[in-house]
């Protein structure tokens, strides 16, 4: 029988209550949080959209593996499974683990700033991966392709690097003032958007040409892959995991926060191809940043559990009905008239609120408007992605303007069912068509660092 969206490919063994709570009261919860979702008790939240990050459901198999995880401090037998298993799907030289994504930006990324004002490129940097690069006293510079920001009209690799604009910013600062190149798989801040498999080659030529470090931010790599699979001439009869490992050819470094497409609820890599110099670099300040250089911050039981859901990730299946889960939830937004990033992306559906809500001003942010009065009509948690998140310049410290305003709703990995998302469509699709009605916010109080986490507001 042929389904227009894939049944899910699991059974449920076990079952959360979750709580629902009532209008009213939905809005002094809001308020008592500083109207910023992030400050929201998860008790009071009905379906939690905020992230995809250590939010899934593991497997069977994952809880079984965590039975014998090896807690030594030095040379654990969890360690040795894992890396063996980053080896076989990257094939690269060097591992170290880490206890998320931004534990590996905050050990890697400060090894290749070699002096003041040099710069990190990227096909968008994520909120994270430019504050560490600031924070490491470099400047981070997004070179997308313009079809990025064609929110209406299909592109198969909106997250593609714009390969004119890379280059043309290579030698308009200098290839010595660059530290390195950042692929980021799928393309988080452009909607979710992949990053086709010629794009990740000929950048890499590009960095090659220049004597510069290609690094790919690959949290969601497997759903890359599978948009490869999927929309790439010559890659529809290959294996998911061929393809991650041509992927991986195609960059000198690997850094991952594998809450993600590691299906894990903590954990990261950092994998180097060949450079036993930035190996021993990175192992260094792995040590008093995150742990021994074989735990990194984990459990044994916490590695184990990884090394079994890098493999999941790579199934076909899985993968098939993760991005029906989102894509269902895109269509039912899409159909209605309410404007978000097209075609979604692979992780969540991006709605555009700089068109949900003309009436607001950048600096009063649009999705931040938006997603308070999700949560309000449906205990709907979302999160913004736009100027909130952007941050100032940290030269400045003027408020930035995201060329998009976007709203992220993130599904996580094995944890909804499409009920859920009809809960939700029907919840923004409410809002929207009462979309006059919303007002602006300004900060009551205002985080120097990445702000949009703990930063409170007040409406307009």
């Amino acid at each position: 029988m042929n389904r227009k969206y894939m049944a899910e490919p699991y059974r449920i063994k076990m079952v959360e209550p979750i709580r629902e709570t009532t209008k009213e009261e939905r809005i002094t919860l809001l308020k008592n949080a500083g109207y910023n979702p992030f400050s929201l008790k998860s008790d009071d939240v009905y379906i939690d959209l905020l992230t995809d990050s250590g939010t899934g459901a593991m497997s069977q198999d994952q809880w079984a593996a965590m039975m014998i995880g090896d807690e030594a401090y030095a040379g654990s037998r969890s360690f040795y499974r894992l890396e063996s298993v980053v080896k076989n799907i990257t094939g690269y030289e060097y591992f170290i683990p880490v206890h998320q994504g931004r534990g590996a930006e905050k050990v890697f990324l400060p090894q290749l700033v070699t002096k003041p004002g040099m710069y990190y490129i990227s096909n968008i940097h994520f909120d994270t991966t430019r504050a560490h690069v600031e924070l490491a006293g470099a400047r981070a510079l997004d070179c997308v392709v313009p079809d990025c920001y064609d929110i209406e009209h299909w592109h198969d690799f909106k997250g593609n690097m714009c390969l004119e604009c890379l280059e043309n910013t290579i030698l308009e600062k200098g290839k010595d003032n660059i530290c390195g190149v950042i692929m980021t798989i799928t393309n988080n801040s452009a909607g979710g958007q992949p990053v086709s498999m010629e794009n990740m080659r000929e950048t890499k030529k590009i960095c090659d040409k220049y004597g510069i470090k290609m690094i790919i931010d690959g949290a969601r790599y497997a759903e890359n892959s599978f948009f490869i699979k999927e929309r790439e001439k010559g890659y529809q009869d290959k294996d998911i995991v061929d393809i991650a490992r041509e992927t991986f050819s195609y960059a000198d470094a690997f850094l991952m926060s594998a809450k993600k497409d590691g299906l894990v609820n903590m954990g990261g890599v950092i994998a180097i191809k060949n450079d036993r110099e930035l190996f021993d670099k990175c192992r260094t300040y792995v040590v008093p940043y995150e742990g021994f250089p074989t735990y990194g911050g984990l459990n044994g039981r916490d590695m184990d559990a990884l090394a079994v859901g890098l493999m999941e990730a790579l199934d076909i299946r899985y993968l098939t009905h993760r991005i029906d889960q989102v894509r269902y939830l895109g269509d039912r937004l899409h159909e209605a008239g309410v404007p978000i990033q097209y075609p979604v992306g692979g992780h969540a559906v991006f709605v555009d609120c700089k068109a949900f809500a003309p009436h607001i001003p950048y600096d009063q942010f649009p999705a931040l408007s938006v997603t308070n009065a999700i949560y309000i009509e449906a205990g709907v948690r979302a999160v913004e992605i736009g100027s909130l998140l952007l941050g100032r310049d940290p030269d400045t410290l003027k408020n930035r303007e995201s060329k998009m305003e976007l709203m992220r709703l993130t599904i996580p990995r094995r944890l909804y069912t499409y009920n859920h998302l009809d809960v939700v469509a029907d919840a923004v699709i409410h809002v929207y068509e009462h979309r006059h009605e919303l007002k602006g916010y300004q900060f009551d109080y205002e985080s120097k660092i990445l702000r949009h986490f703990t930063s409170t507001f007040k409406p307009i």
